[in-house]
């Protein structure tokens, strides 16, 4: 394979099939990459937030198994609860095996040449664009966009830092396989918090099981097994009794890492863009490769000089997002019971379901600087683990 084209996308996950599919769609010519074979799993809960799937061009219904209308938090495994509803689904429940190859499928169809089983081994920035070198060719394009996720080549190649990371281990729960009431998880979640230090439990429903998770501080890894067996016993089942079980990092941004070098970007989890408090990162990379091929097609079109509009717009979009995030989680480790107390108005509880179901919108430069000063005071505050 020799390929000359606009733009290369490493990485067929929701930021690179997304951005993709919007670049094709503007009608740039398009190459997408992927080390694995397609249709292909990869950990993760698997919800997208109604707020990430606004984000998206078409609907991703096909492959949705639930609908997450209700969420129940509780201060450990059986401390008090709250219940917050959002007025509607606010999480869309699916598999990243069913949906990745769903959104490979929509690129595809929209003129996206795509080449799965397809390893990287060396990417260089050249005077007018970048060459990808792979395991059946070369590539040479004007753009690169690094979607390749925490554990790819991108990133490392265009010499940008590694994020932090939080850690999680999940499994899944054949529904009817065990006394478990499964009925109870059919469009509501559960979160646990108080339980895993920098993090919660979680149970998903899910069309034919149930998501059993906990996540944590990176620190915590050698301990999620315990946690895991904890969360199962709290609810009536064994740890052994969930299939799948597998663990993952998710990366997260330092302050002040790149997202745009020279022709090339990073979205999603090659930038580091989970959300520290939630373990999130669909919203995060579907607002990502939105903003990024913005600049992007921008830049092919002609009306930009390079891609700093990116970066300057991703930090007016995330980062009060990625603030309020990062103060949420110095009050569920310092004072949970405060949490659970302000989840006790209902129009608290009406605030968090309505931001799952779209995205705060306030982008002043007063709010977005307040924020920004109590996103740094919270991560600070809570020590070298959010460093």
């Amino acid at each position: 394979m020799q390929t000359r084209t606009d733009v290369i996308v490493v990485g067929a996950g929701p930021s690179g099939s997304t951005a993709a599919y919007r670049l094709a769609e503007r009608g740039a010519r398009v190459v997408m990459v992927d080390r694995a074979r397609f249709p292909r799993d990869k950990p993760c809960g698997g919800g997208v937030t109604m707020r990430g799937a606004q984000l998206l061009p078409f609907a991703i219904d096909p492959v949705v198994e639930r609908q997450v209308e209700r969420v129940t938090v509780t201060q450990g495994h059986h401390g008090r609860s709250r219940h917050i509803d959002g007025g509607g689904p606010m999480v869309l429940m699916t598999q990243r095996r069913r949906l990745d190859a769903f959104l490979v499928e929509q690129a595809v169809g929209q003129g996206v040449e795509f080449h799965d089983n397809v390893r990287v081994r060396a990417i260089d920035m050249t005077d007018d664009g970048v060459r990808v070198t792979t395991d059946t060719g070369t590539i040479e394009a004007k753009i690169l966009v690094g979607a390749d996720g925490a554990n790819g080549a991108t990133r490392a190649a265009l010499g940008v830092p590694e994020p932090s990371y939080a850690i999680a281990l999940e499994g899944n729960l054949p529904r009817g396989a065990t006394n478990f009431d499964d009925t109870k998880y059919l469009d509501d979640a559960l979160l646990e918090f108080g339980t895993v230090p920098g993090g919660y439990g979680w149970i998903f429903p899910k069309g034919d099981h149930c998501n059993f998770g906990v996540g944590g501080w990176f620190a915590e890894g050698p301990n999620l097994r315990e946690h895991l067996a904890e969360l199962c016993t709290a609810h009536g089942i064994s740890m052994d009794d969930l299939i799948h079980l597998r663990g993952h990092r998710l990366p997260i941004r330092r302050s002040g890492t790149p997202v745009a070098i020279s022709l090339a970007v990073l979205v999603g989890d090659a930038a580091g863009l989970v959300d520290p408090f939630s373990g999130d990162g669909m919203y995060e990379a579907f607002l990502s490769s939105k903003l990024a091929t913005n600049a992007i097609g921008e830049l092919l079109e002609g009306r930009a000089s390079d891609l700093s509009a990116y970066p300057q717009e991703l930090g007016i979009a995330l980062g009060p997002h990625v603030a309020g995030a990062w103060v949420a989680k110095l009050i569920i480790e310092r004072a949970p019971s405060v949490m659970m107390g302000v989840l006790r108005v209902p129009r608290m509880r009406n605030i968090v379901g309505r931001r799952m179901r779209q995205p705060h919108t306030d982008r002043s430069a007063f709010a977005r600087r307040t924020a920004r000063t109590m996103g740094r005071r919270a991560r600070r505050a809570l020590g070298p683990h959010a460093a």
